[in-house]
C-alpha cells in the first residue's frame, strides 16, 4: 500500500450531453493511472481525434489508447455485449491493447436484445410525446435493475445463464404484447447476442469496487469519466426528457463504489454554445439561420446516432445549476472555434415563461411552462482560433466572453479547445 493515497477526479458534461467530455478526458488521461466509466451505456459517443483520425468510444473509457493505463467499465454502467464487443474490435483494430487495459465490473447490468426491442415500442407507443431514446435499450435496462430483475455480467459465467435469460426474455415478450409490437426477429438477435457474450467472456472482469478502491489504496490516481450530460440527469434533469442515470458528480459513487472522501475534484466541461438531442425543453435554442450555422460549423450530429443535433445561445442559467449540483472547481470550456465568425454573440442569462413570469433558476415547471431565454449581449470575435496555442493569442472580445462567465458563474475556466484534435487545446 502506498503511502500517498490515490485520489478520484471526476470528469463530466454540464450541458445535454455532447460537450466533448471524450476529447477532454484523452487530453487529461496522461496525469492518471486509472480512466472509469460510472453510469450510462452505449447511447453514449465520446469522439476522441487523434493525427487527424476520429475514434468513437461508447462504453470502453476514453483512456483505451494511452498504453498501460487502466481502463474500467464501472457497475453504474449497462452494457450491450454485442455492440461492445464491435467496440472492442475497432478500437483494437485502431491499435490499443483491450484485452489487457479493458476492466469490466461483474457488476454492471446488462442489455438484453428485448431490452432495445422494448425500447423501440415503448417510444412508438407514446407518439408526439416520445423522449427521443436512442433506442438502444437504456431505459428498460435501468428499469429492470431498479426492478431487481436484471442480468448482471456476472451472471454470464453462472451455469444456469441461460435459464436467467429466458425468464427475462418471457416477461419482456409478455410487456410487448401489451404495446401491440411484432416488427422484430429475436431468434437472429439471440444467436448474435450469446456470440457475443462467449467471446466478451475471454476479457477481465472484476468485482469493480474492489479492484477501484484497491488502486486508490495504492496511491493510483483515477479519472471518473461520465456520460451524457447534467440537464440529463434522472433527478436533476429536464424529467422526463432525460437520461436513465445520474449523470452528475455524485453518481460516481455509487456507480463505482468509491466513497466521496477519495474525490480530489470535479471537472465540468461545457459548450462556448448550447445543443441538445431530442425532446424536451430547451430555451437558448435557435430555430434560424444561426441555429443552422452553429450545427454546420460544429458539425453537430450524434457521434453514435448521426442525428441532428439543436443548437442554440450558451444557456447561464442551466450551466449554473449544473456547477451546483456537482460542486465543480474548474470549468473546460469546447468548441469556442465554431463561435468565431458572428458580429455579435449572446448568452441567455434568464427565462420569460409564457405568462411573462421572469426567473433567474430551473424551476419545477421548466419542462411545461415553455421558457425562452433572455440574454446578455457580447462583441464577437472573426479570427480562426483553430490556429491559436496560447491565451495571449485569444482576440480582445473573446478574453472578454471568458472573464465575464468565470465572475458570474464563479469558477475558474482552466481550459479551453478550440478544435477536436488533441494539440487544439488551450491550458489558462
Amino acid at each position: 500500500m502506498s503511502n500517498t493515497p490515490g485520489f478520484v477526479d471526476v470528469v463530466l458534461g454540464l450541458q445535454w450531453g455532447d460537450e466533448g467530455k471524450g476529447k477532454i478526458a484523452d487530453f487529461l488521461t496522461p496525469k492518471y493511472d486509472v480512466v472509469a466509466r460510472f453510469q450510462g451505456g452505449p447511447n453514449a459517443g465520446h469522439s476522441l481525434e487523434m493525427n487527424g483520425k476520429k475514434h468513437v468510444l461508447n462504453t470502453i473509457p476514453s483512456g483505451i489508447f494511452h498504453k498501460g493505463c487502466i481502463n474500467l467499465i464501472g457497475n453504474g454502467v449497462v452494457i450491450d455485449p454485442v455492440l461492445l464487443l464491435q467496440e472492442i474490435k475497432r478500437t483494437e483494430e485502431a491499435g490499443a491493447d483491450v484485452k489487457a487495459n479493458l476492466y469490466i465490473s461483474r457488476k454492471a447490468n446488462i442489455i438484453l436484445p428485448t431490452h432495445k426491442l422494448l425500447d423501440a415500442a415503448s417510444e412508438k407507443n407514446k407518439g408526439e410525446n416520445k423522449i427521443g431514446s436512442t433506442l438502444r435499450g437504456i431505459g428498460p435496462t435501468y428499469r429492470d435493475k431498479y426492478g431487481r430483475s436484471g442480468l448482471r455480467c456476472g451472471d454470464m459465467f453462472a451455469p444456469d445463464f441461460k435459464e436467467k435469460y429466458s425468464a427475462n426474455i418471457e416477461r419482456h415478450l409478455a410487456l410487448m404484447q401489451h404495446f401491440d409490437y411484432s416488427d422484430y426477429n429475436l431468434g437472429d438477435l439471440e444467436t448474435e447476442f450469446f456470440k457475443a457474450v462467449e467471446e466478451l467472456k475471454t476479457y477481465q472482469f472484476v468485482d469493480s469496487e474492489y479492484f477501484v478502491n484497491d488502486l486508490i489504496a495504492q496511491g493510483k490516481k483515477v479519472l471518473a469519466e461520465g456520460a451524457q450530460g447534467s440537464m440529463l440527469d434522472i433527478d436533476f434533469g429536464s424529467y422526463p426528457f432525460v437520461t436513465s442515470s445520474n449523470t452528475i458528480s455524485g453518481g460516481m459513487t455509487v456507480g463505482l463504489g468509491v466513497a466521496p472522501k477519495h474525490v480530489r475534484s470535479v471537472k465540468g466541461i461545457f459548450k462556448a454554445y448550447c445543443t441538445r438531442v431530442g425532446s424536451g425543453p430547451f430555451p437558448s435554442e435557435l430555430l434560424n439561420e444561426t441555429g443552422e450555422e452553429l450545427r454546420k460549423k460544429g458539425f453537430e450530429f450524434g457521434a453514435t446516432t448521426g442525428r441532428p443535433r439543436r443548437c442554440g445561445w450558451l444557456d447561464l442559467v442551466a450551466l449554473k445549476y449544473a456547477v451546483m449540483l456537482s460542486g465543480v472547481d474548474e470549468l473546460i470550456m469546447m468548441k469556442a472555434d465554431v463561435m468565431s465568425g458572428f458580429d455579435k454573440v449572446y448568452v441567455g442569462t434568464g427565462y420569460k415563461g409564457e405568462n411573462g413570469e421572469e426567473v433567474g433558476t430551473i424551476p419545477f415547471d421548466f419542462v411545461t411552462a415553455g421558457f425562452q431565454s433572455t440574454y446578455k449581449e457580447f462583441e464577437g470575435w472573426h479570427d480562426d482560433l483553430t490556429v491559436v496555442r496560447s491565451e495571449s493569442e485569444f482576440p480582445a472580445s473573446f478574453s472578454s466572453y471568458i472573464k465575464w462567465l468565470e465572475s458570474e458563474v464563479g469558477v475558474p475556466i482552466k481550459v479551453v479547445s478550440l478544435g477536436p484534435d488533441r494539440v487544439q487545446t488551450v491550458v489558462r
